[in-house]
């Protein structure tokens, strides 16, 4: 398959002859092969450079090189840069663009099957987003409820409020994970006990302890217990559903 300038293709790559661009430069063949032997390193940086032997006048052989786009664009830049050249390297562009154009292989079509089943597969995905959406606003409706409350809850009670919010948390847990946040920490008694900032935060809250001494029936004073208030809850669900203990 040959253009006006014969570009054809040649071990799966376009090339053009360099008696094609001494021809269209207007200098003599030997010349322009002794350009392409003089640098052949540079050539080379852009493929093998090709060569075969074509019969010339009188059947006498003729050495020519094949070169590729990049190949002869370089060899164009070698050149003096005369009215000629210049309108030739415009044709060396254009023929090599509109060759490689011509052999490129059409885009397939796709069937009448393939675009269905593309409709239903983004028709699948729709659904599920929507079913995802309407999972997700009964427990965001609940929690704003909440949020909108006032009080404090047992930690038990705050984890059970957290695991419906999505949080992986359980009683033993979310004492850990409010000690990760520096708002609790274990008194000596072993008990927990809020941090006073945690506290003026409004996070948590104390509630007094007491139960009644078995045998002298008087009043016992117990560790307060730590007590997560509805501001705590919802920090809480920021901090812990982004996965962020950080105080």
């Amino acid at each position: 398959m040959m253009t006006a300038l014969d570009i054809f293709a040649y071990c799966g790559n376009l090339v053009i002859s360099s008696q094609t661009i001494a021809d269209g430069s207007g200098v003599q063949h030997k010349n322009v092969l002794e350009l392409i032997d003089t640098n052949r390193s540079d050539f080379e940086d852009f493929g093998q450079v090709a060569f075969e032997t074509r019969p010339g006048y009188n059947n006498a052989p003729v050495r020519v090189a094949l070169l590729n786009e990049q190949q002869a664009t370089l060899l164009m830049t070698f050149q003096r840069n005369t009215e000629l050249v210049r309108a030739f390297k415009k044709a060396l562009v254009r023929s090599f663009f509109d060759m490689a154009h011509q052999i490129a292989p059409a885009p397939a079509e796709l069937s009448r099957l393939e675009i269905l089943t593309m409709a239903i597969d983004s028709e699948r995905r729709a659904v599920t987003a929507e079913t995802a959406v309407a999972a997700l606003t009964p427990s965001a409706t609940a929690w704003d409820e909440l949020a909108s409350a006032s009080g404090d809850y047992e930690v038990a009670d705050a984890a059970k409020i957290l695991a419906r919010a999505g949080i992986e948390t359980g009683r033993q847990r979310l004492f850990g994970q409010i000690a990760d946040l520096g708002w609790i920490l274990r008194g000596s008694h072993g008990s927990w006990k809020a941090y006073q900032s945690a506290v003026d935060s409004g996070y948590l809250t104390e509630k007094p302890i007491k139960h009644f001494h078995p045998k002298t029936g008087e009043v016992v004073l117990d560790p307060p217990q730590v007590r997560v208030t509805v501001k705590g809850l919802e920090r809480l669900r920021v901090r812990l559903g982004a996965l962020i203990l950080t105080p």
